[in-house]
């Protein structure tokens, strides 16, 4: 076991915290001191792909192992960019296989959902698709469903790596650099990002109850006004 294990290891015990988060940042920890900064990416290609992967522990991970000098700080951003754009293009892939066909085939087949959904989904993407895509690779879980939608609407394959890479630099540059800085007392982020999570899936739980409150009020009405 290396240093810097070592180290985050009599942090995490000394405090009592034996959460997942930490298990996750011992496992990125490793995996970067074996393979180097292709580490992080890996890490990073696996949080888009699996969004319950707080990318807030992943990252600050890589800026921690950078400041031991495993490898440069540029590295880390680098690898952790290149990292999110891979995880990105494999969900947006998934989006082109599924099409706005097979959605509406899905959306007529379950209960509070019509074809008609999915094409105002595809239609709003259209119009607001290059905000959605940039400012949503900054919100948890979000930066990685984005990717699905923009599939769907066929977003150009150019114009969705640009804003993909742009939106995750920012991303990556704030949560990299705060490992880097904090050094061993990079475990101040883990509170900040359990809040964050728990924002993050209550305003996806609101939404969800508001969407299912407009579908059956919708319904309700049309039933009245037969």
């Amino acid at each position: 076991m290396t240093d810097t294990t070592l180290t985050h290891a009599s942090a995490a015990s000394s405090s009592g915290d034996t959460s997942w988060l930490t298990s996750l940042a011992d496992w990125t920890v490793s995996l970067m001191e074996i393979i180097g900064p292709v580490g992080a990416g890996v890490a990073i290609a696996l949080e888009n792909l699996f969004p319950p992967l707080p990318s807030e522990v992943v990252l600050p991970m890589a800026g921690l192992t950078a400041s031991r000098g495993s490898f440069t700080l540029f590295e880390a951003l680098l690898w952790t960019t290149l990292g999110s754009i891979v995880g990105a293009f494999a969900l947006y892939g998934l989006g082109r296989w599924l099409g706005a066909a097979r959605l509406r085939a899905f959306a007529a087949k379950m209960p509070l959902l019509h074809p008609e959904d999915v094409d105002r989904t595809v239609a709003w993407f259209e119009r607001h698709g290059g905000k959605a895509v940039f400012f949503g690779r900054m919100v948890p879980i979000f930066r990685s469903l984005i990717s699905i939608p923009a599939g769907v609407a066929k977003m150009p394959l150019w114009r969705f790596g640009l804003l993909t890479g742009a939106g995750s630099l920012i991303w990556n540059t704030i949560f990299v650099l705060a490992g880097y800085l904090l050094g061993e007392n990079w475990h101040v982020i883990e509170q900040y990002a359990d809040i964050l999570q728990y924002v993050v899936i209550a305003a996806v739980g609101l939404g969800i109850a508001w969407f299912l409150y407009t579908r059956i009020r919708s319904l309700l009405e049309a039933r009245h006004g037969a």
